[in-house]
């Protein structure tokens, strides 16, 4: 399952290779876009913004639930930031990298880096032990939000930034090349959202070294893989932040919480 395809260096500009790959499969995987001591300290940020959080009792940023767990020995974690790029002058100057610029070139004209809008820069931290509560995630795909929203289905990028290594029974991120090309009622019935976990036969594994980047089409369907391994070796970290356009929906404190955020439990 873990099938191969080609990784590439993300550079000043995109290649003609690079953009076809990406138009094809809705995918795309950079190696080394950051550097293990750069790794570091966004996880230490992480931290830092997690205590703070756990003292606060901070229950929703910008309308968005945050997501708390336990960690391998029973504390209580933070296990989905949302909009973390605001609460951390690390986070925040990160998303300045001017490589983020080239690769809103996968969509073209009026693209721009999610910093206040979706759920800004998400913080995944999953960890497979006996009360974790967020270790996987089943098939969906990112551009349903807009149609909950009662709007249309504007072009959105997911860019990952991912912090650990992962073999494949750590889980991880599993897609289905090509299925950005879908109609709309295989985008919405083709699997149950969320709900489903079961592997597809089409599926790609990615398998990240920490300081990779990848991005996939918010229309592609893809997965969260629960880790076969248990305790420390199946904790891992990545971070997500949204490339789109069309309307500038920016949120703030006063945002309300989406409808589907709040079934946010199916999400285990």
């Amino acid at each position: 399952m873990a099938i191969q395809y080609p990784k590439f260096t993300l550079g000043e500009t995109l290649t003609a290779q690079q953009i076809e790959f990406f138009n094809t499969n809705g995918f795309i995987h950079f190696k080394n876009f950051i550097k293990p001591e750069t790794v570091q300290t966004i996880t230490d940020a992480s931290l830092e913004v997690q205590k703070r959080w756990l003292e606060q009792d901070i229950k929703k940023i910008n309308g968005v639930p945050i997501k708390y767990g336990k960690d391998l020995n029973g504390d209580t974690i933070v296990q989905r930031f949302a909009f973390i790029n605001q609460h951390h002058p690390v986070l925040g100057e990160f998303l300045e990298d001017p490589r983020f610029t080239t690769l809103l070139n996968l969509i073209g004209p009026g693209a721009r880096l999610g910093k206040t809008e979706k759920d800004g820069m998400v913080f995944n931290h999953y960890v497979n032990g006996p009360e974790s509560k967020f270790s996987q995630m089943g098939w969906h795909v990112d551009g349903l939000r807009d149609i909950f929203h009662g709007g249309k289905l504007n072009p959105m990028l997911n860019v990952g930034i991912h912090l650990s290594n992962l073999k494949p029974e750590n889980g991880g991120l599993r897609l289905i090349p090509g299925t950005h090309k879908q109609g709309l009622y295989q985008l919405l019935f083709r699997k149950k959202h969320f709900l489903d976990h079961k592997p597809d036969a089409e599926e790609v594994a990615v398998l990240p070294e920490a300081g990779d980047l990848t991005v996939h089409d918010g229309r592609l369907w893809h997965r969260v893989e629960k880790s076969s391994v248990v305790g420390e070796s199946s904790r891992r970290r990545v971070i997500y932040v949204p490339i789109i356009a069309g309307k500038y929906e920016p949120k703030n404190e006063n945002s309300p919480t989406a409808f589907y955020q709040r079934f946010a439990g199916v999400v285990k």
